[in-house]
């Protein structure tokens, strides 16, 4: 069974974790059984806003990420405690949360313009 074939329990074997990281979420890392993605800020308000945006993500999806925190970075981890491993539930945690903290209006066109390039209003720093 291949890893898009997987039920949303079973676990993912490392290589399968990697493929699909390579496939879906090249800017996460597996490490120690966990899928990871560091997300550098620009300030300590930056680092909360993201804090905040992931509990909230995480808390509507009733999974629960482990974060790492400092002034300039959010470190979030995921990983299925009760199935032991890495399955579905995180990598859908993490495209989600990968697709709110990364969402850039201002290349999208329209009304909404995104943070203005000034270092006053600097938020996260975008891969």
């Amino acid at each position: 069974m291949g890893w898009r074939e997987k039920t949303k329990d079973q676990t993912y074997s490392d290589d399968e974790i990697e493929a699909r990281l390579t496939a879906e979420l090249p800017h996460w890392y597996l490490e120690n059984g966990w899928i990871r993605r560091k997300y550098k800020t620009s300030s300590w308000k930056s680092t909360l806003m993201i804090v905040t945006t992931v509990g909230h993500l995480a808390e509507a999806a009733f999974h629960h990420p482990d974060m790492s925190l400092s002034y300039a970075f959010v470190i979030v981890k995921l990983t299925n405690h009760a199935a032991k491993g890495v399955t579905n539930k995180d990598f859908e945690l993490a495209r989600k949360i990968e697709d709110v903290i990364m969402w850039q209006p201002g290349k999208e066109g329209g009304s909404l313009v995104g943070t203005p390039d000034d270092p006053r209003f600097k938020y996260i720093k975008y891969d």
